[in-house]
C-alpha cells in the first residue's frame, strides 16, 4: 500500500533539509494503512509500523511442516530476554522458558497456539524481496603497529554526536542524525576518504590488522572475530557507531563502471577484482563514504555470534537482519528463501535481531550465516528472492 507523507513542524522540516545533505537518515514516512482485515482472521497488531501484512494459516508457510524448530528455540528465547518485556510477550515467553528443548512436536505445538503468522507484503503490493546474507569474520591483528599489522581498527571518537529526532518529534522515530559540533553549528561528520586523508581518527586505534580489504569487509559485516599475533587471543570487535552516512555498495560501484556483471559482484569477485587492481583499491573503498567504528568484546560462547541491534547474541543460521520500520526486532520470521546461488530451498523459522545500514524495506533480509570461512563463503555469494511472515502473538479475543 502507498505511504502518506507526515506534515512536519516548519522547524523540524527545516533542520532535516539542512542536515540531510550528507547525514544518515530514513526516509520520511508515517507508517502505512493497515493491511485489509481478510474474512475470519484477525486484523494484524498496530506494533508492526510502515508494513502492509496479510494474516494466514501456519499451513501457508512453505516448508513450515519440514522445519526443525528445535533448532530455532535457542534464538527465540534468546530474543524473550527482552521480548518478555512486553505484554504481549510475556505469557509465550514463559511458556516456551518451560518446554522440553528435544520435543519437536511440543515446540511446533507451541508456536502453533501462541502466534498467527503474517504475511509481509511490500508497499507496491508485491510478496517477495531481496535475502542477502553476512557473517562474522577472522583477521588477524596485533594490539600495536608493526610488521603485517598496519591497517587500524577504530573506535568511536569522543567529537561524534547522534541527535534522536524522536526526542524532539516523536513522529520522526527512528531517525536520527550524525555529525560534529564546530563551534554552534553541527556539521556533518567526514566521510570515508575525508577520515582516511586527514589522519583525524589517530589514537583511537583499538587493534591493527594486516589486511586492509579486510578491514573494509569488517566494516561492511558490522562486527568479526581478531586472532591476536600472541598466538591463543582472540577478541571480537564489535559495532560501536557510524559516521553518519548511508552504506554505498562497492559491488553496484563495479557494476555502474563496466568493471564487473551483476552475477561477479559477490564479497568474492570484488576481492578477486582488488587484486588485480591493487593502483584502484582506495578509489574502490572511498565509493563507499560510510565508516564503522567498533568496540572490543570477549568472546563468551564461541558458538553464539556478536550482538545484533536487538541487544542478545545472534545466532547461526537462525538469525537475521532486518529493517525495524517495517519488521519489529525480536519478532519470529518465517523465512522462505534459496540457498546461495542455487534453487534448494532455506525455508526455516529465524529471529529479527538485528539491523544494517544496505536493508532497508520491508521484505528484505539479511541471513547470518555464522562464523568462519565457510559462513563467509555462503553469505558473499547469497543474493536470492525470498518471502517473510511474521509470527506474532495472537490477540486475546482471538485465542
Amino acid at each position: 500500500m502507498p505511504f502518506k507523507r507526515i506534515s512536519l513542524p516548519a522547524s523540524a522540516a527545516l533542520i532535516i533539509a539542512l542536515s540531510l545533505a550528507a547525514c544518515t537518515t530514513t526516509p520520511v514516512t508515517a507508517p502505512a494503512p493497515e493491511a485489509p482485515r481478510q474474512p475470519g482472521t484477525p486484523t494484524a497488531p498496530s506494533a508492526t509500523p510502515g508494513a502492509s501484512l496479510r494474516a494466514v494459516t501456519f499451513a501457508a508457510l512453505p516448508g513450515w511442516g519440514s522445519d526443525d524448530l528445535r533448532q530455532a528455540l535457542p534464538a527465540f528465547l534468546t530474543s524473550c530476554s527482552t521480548q518478555a518485556r512486553k505484554s504481549d510477550w510475556k505469557e509465550p515467553c514463559a511458556v516456551a522458558a518451560g518446554l522440553d528443548g528435544g520435543n519437536e512436536n511440543a515446540i511446533r505445538t507451541f508456536f502453533e497456539s501462541f502466534f498467527t503468522p503474517y504475511q509481509v507484503i511490500n508497499p507496491d503490493g508485491s510478496d517477495n524481496g531481496l535475502v542477502t546474507g553476512y557473517y562474522e569474520p577472522l583477521l588477524k591483528g596485533s594490539r600495536k603497529r608493526g610488521g603485517p599489522y598496519q591497517t587500524p581498527i577504530y573506535r568511536a571518537p569522543e567529537d561524534l554526536l547522534t541527535v534522536e529526532l524522536a526526542s524532539i518529534y516523536p513522529e520522526l522515530k527512528g531517525l536520527r542524525l550524525r555529525g560534529r559540533l564546530v563551534g554552534n553549528k553541527v556539521l556533518p561528520y567526514p566521510n570515508r576518504a575525508e577520515l582516511d586523508k586527514s589522519g583525524a581518527l589517530a589514537g583511537k586505534e583499538i587493534l591493527w590488522v594486516d589486511d586492509p580489504v579486510d578491514a573494509f569487509f569488517l566494516q561492511v559485516q558490522g562486527s568479526g572475530r581478531v586472532q591476536l599475533n600472541d598466538g591463543s587471543s582472540v577478541v571480537r570487535v564489535a559495532y560501536a557507531d557510524q559516521n553518519g552516512y548511508p552504506y554505498k555498495s562497492i559491488g553496484r560501484y563495479l557494476v555502474d563502471k563496466g568493471e564487473l556483471t551483476l552475477a561477479q559482484a559477490s564479497a568474492q569477485g570484488i576481492k578477486a577484482w582488488l587484486a588485480a587492481n591493487p593502483g584502484r583499491q582506495q578509489e574502490l573503498l572511498n565509493a563507499n563514504p560510510s565508516y564503522v567504528f567498533f568496540k572490543e568484546e570477549k568472546v563468551v560462547d564461541p558458538s553464539k555470534g556478536p550482538k545484533g541491534a536487538q541487544g542478545v547474541p545472534l545466532t547461526p543460521l537462525r538469525s537475521i537482519a532486518v529493517d525495524p520500520q517495517f519488521v519489529p526486532l525480536g519478532t519470529p520470521v518465517f523465512l522462505a528463501t534459496t540457498q546461495p546461488n542455487n534453487n534448494v530451498p532455506l525455508q526455516q523459522l529465524v529471529m529479527a535481531q538485528d539491523t544494517g545500514g544496505a536493508i532497508k524495506g520491508a521484505v528484505r533480509a539479511d541471513f547470518f550465516w555464522g562464523f568462519g570461512n565457510e559462513a563467509g563463503d555462503k553469505a558473499g555469494k547469497m543474493k536470492q528472492r525470498g518471502m517473510m511472515w511474521l509470527l506474532l502473538p495472537k490477540l486475546a479475543a482471538a485465542r
